[in-house]
């Protein structure tokens, strides 16, 4: 049964920026808002046979700007969102550690997603890392993933300034959703192959 689920493919996700509005330190239910094509770039996603898992550092929390229990609130709303869209996620991996705390689950570390692999069963580096800063495309080319910068959130920003080198660059997720059902319908290894960059400009830790 484990070989069969090894063969399963996961996307991991940002967020702030990549599926909810960029809020500084969101710290309320009211506050989440899903970016314009979520739920349609999600399902697309799902109806590929992707997994989805979301990977998030929340450093809000190790500030004491407000606790776990919130946060899951917080996340709790989300996932009503998501599940209005006809999406489900099937791990939420938090980091809820400051920068200073040298924990080894904060983005762009792999803790997080070595976590999520272990427990839902998947090849971290046969997996998709979609996210708007340089941390998250870090974390998916330290495991040797496939990774997508979008466009929302900081992406844009980070793109014009040149402090990151994703594999492909979308404008939202319906775009990156487009892009990996392109690799997969070529039967690209590796999910979506190998992607164009070769070399990662140092990025700064978001």
């Amino acid at each position: 049964m484990n070989s069969v689920l090894r063969k399963r493919r996961f996307v991991a996700l940002d967020r702030d920026g990549t599926i909810i509005v960029e809020r500084q330190y969101l710290s309320s239910p009211d506050q989440v808002e899903l970016l314009p094509g979520v739920g349609a770039g999600l399902r697309a996603m799902s109806e590929l046979g992707l997994g989805l898992v979301m990977v998030t550092n929340q450093s809000a929390v190790g500030r004491g700007y407000f606790d776990l229990a919130r946060l899951e609130e917080i996340h709790g709303r989300l996932r009503e969102l998501l599940l209005a869209e006809g999406v489900e996620l099937e791990g939420t991996y938090i980091c809820p550690h400051t920068p200073e705390d040298g924990c080894d689950c904060r983005k762009p570390l792999p803790g997080l997603l070595l976590r999520a692999s272990g427990e839902l069963v998947f090849d971290p580096a046969d997996a998709v890392v979609i996210g708007d800063k340089p941390c998250d495309i870090e974390l998916g080319r330290g495991v040797g993933a496939t990774t997508i910068l979008v466009r929302t959130g900081y992406g844009a920003e980070h793109e014009a300034a040149g402090t990151v080198m994703p594999d492909h660059v979308a404008d939202d997720l319906v775009e990156a959703a487009e892009f990996l059902r392109r690799r997969i319908a070529a039967g690209t290894s590796g999910c979506c192959g190998e992607g164009t960059a070769t070399a990662a400009e140092p990025a700064r830790r978001v």
